[in-house]
C-alpha cells in the first residue's frame, strides 16, 4: 500500500511545483476552469445573485463529489487523489481571490470588465475587498492542509482507515 501513497505524494509535489513555477497546473486547471465556468449558469438557475458564487462552488464540488464517491466505495487511494485535486483547486481559487483588487489575471467570458472578476464582486458585496490577499492566504493554508491530510490518510495502513474491517478486494485501496 505504500507504493500508491508514494505515487500520490509525488503527484501532489508535482502539483505544488507547478503552482510555484507558473501559478497553475497545465491540463488539470483547464478542467477546473471548465467546471468553474459551467457553475455560473448552473447556480444562476437558482438565483441570479448566486451565479457569481457558482463558478467557485462548482470548481470545488466536482473533486469533492469524486472524493466522496471513492470513499463510499472504500477506495481510499482514489479518495485521497480526489482530495489532493480538491486542494489543488483551492490553490487555484486562492490565486483568483488574491487578484480581486488588482484584476491582473486574464479572464475568460468577456462581458463587462467591472462584472467579470468573480472575487472582486464577491468580496465587494461583503465589504471585504481590501482583505483579498489575507483571505487568499487562509485559503492556501486550507488547501495545503487538505492535501497533507489526504496524503496522511493514504499512507496509513488500511486497517486504520476501515475501522478494523477488511478492505474490499476490488480496486486499489
Amino acid at each position: 500500500m505504500r507504493a500508491p501513497a508514494l505515487a500520490l505524494a509525488l503527484w501532489a509535489g508535482l502539483l505544488l511545483l507547478c503552482h510555484l513555477l507558473w501559478g497553475w497546473v497545465p491540463i488539470l486547471d483547464a478542467a477546473n476552469l471548465a467546471f468553474h465556468e459551467a457553475g455560473h449558469p448552473v447556480f444562476g438557475l437558482v438565483s441570479a445573485r448566486l451565479a457569481v458564487y457558482g463558478g467557485t462552488l462548482m470548481q470545488l464540488a466536482i473533486p469533492a463529489a469524486c472524493a466522496l464517491q471513492m470513499q463510499r466505495q472504500r477506495m481510499r487511494v482514489g479518495a485521497a487523489a480526489c482530495l489532493i485535486w480538491f486542494g489543488e483547486s483551492l490553490l487555484n481559487v486562492a490565486r483568483y481571490m488574491a487578484d480581486a483588487r488588482a484584476q491582473a489575471l486574464p479572464l475568460v467570458g468577456g462581458g463587462d470588465a467591472d462584472d467579470a472578476h468573480d472575487w472582486a464582486q464577491i468580496l465587494g458585496r461583503w465589504g471585504l475587498l481590501s482583505w483579498d490577499a489575507a483571505l487568499a492566504a487562509g485559503v492556501r493554508i486550507a488547501a495545503l492542509t487538505v492535501m497533507a491530510w489526504a496524503l496522511w490518510r493514504a499512507w496509513r495502513p488500511a486497517a486504520e482507515t476501515t475501522g478494523g474491517r477488511r478492505a474490499p478486494r476490488h480496486g486499489v485501496q
